[in-house]
């Protein structure tokens, strides 16, 4: 999944009430996972690298895939929820399980660029037989999928939420979300 449809999967399963305390846990956790990934692209463009070999070397070296993965681990976001469970903490609880709910999208979603969901404990990946972005595996139809679904998830959860951080919100990840994909969409059809 791409990563504005974590936010609004979390918004949807986690985000039952309209509260800043509530929101921002939910958005920062369903954000996490994918950081370092943003990092790393921020790293190899400023590095000057090109972006088939960003994508097709880099993204695949081992201390890039460990970084990643921290972020991805079952375990440790498991951990996470013990330990603010235990703690009482509601907002690490909804970070954490946001964290879980992303990682719950992304692994079907994955067909040979998936994470290793239980590092530290194994180096197994889920290859999936469905990617959310390459066509060879059906992502033209997970796109579609995804971009309708989002959609949707927008217009229940701008009725759900009335507050005006939880409208700007769902705003801010919406427009992020249709500025990237739409010329993404473009590319998929038409260009490649």
């Amino acid at each position: 999944m791409n990563t504005p449809a974590h936010v609004s999967l979390s918004l949807l399963c986690l985000g039952r009430c309209d509260r800043a305390n509530t929101l921002t846990p939910l958005v920062i956790g369903s954000l996490l996972p994918d950081a370092p990934m943003f990092l790393f692209y921020g790293i190899e463009k400023v590095r000057g690298i090109p972006e088939e070999i960003i994508w097709g070397q880099s993204y695949f070296a081992d201390r890039w895939q460990n970084f990643f993965d921290i972020f991805n681990s079952f375990p440790l976001m498991l951990l996470g929820l013990a330990l603010t469970t235990w703690g009482v903490s509601r907002w690490g609880q909804l970070l954490f399980g946001s964290m879980m709910i992303h990682g719950l999208g992304d692994l079907p979603l994955h067909h040979d660029d998936g994470h290793r969901h239980f590092f530290p404990f194994s180096n197994w990946r889920f290859a999936s037989p469905v990617s959310y972005w390459d066509p060879d595996h059906h992502g033209l139809i997970v796109t579609a999928l995804e971009m309708a679904l989002m959609l949707g998830s927008w217009i229940f959860l701008w009725r759900a939420y009335d507050s005006r951080q939880g409208k700007i919100t769902i705003s801010v990840v919406s427009v992020l979300y249709f500025a990237y994909m739409l010329p993404f969409a473009y590319y998929l059809l038409f260009i490649r």
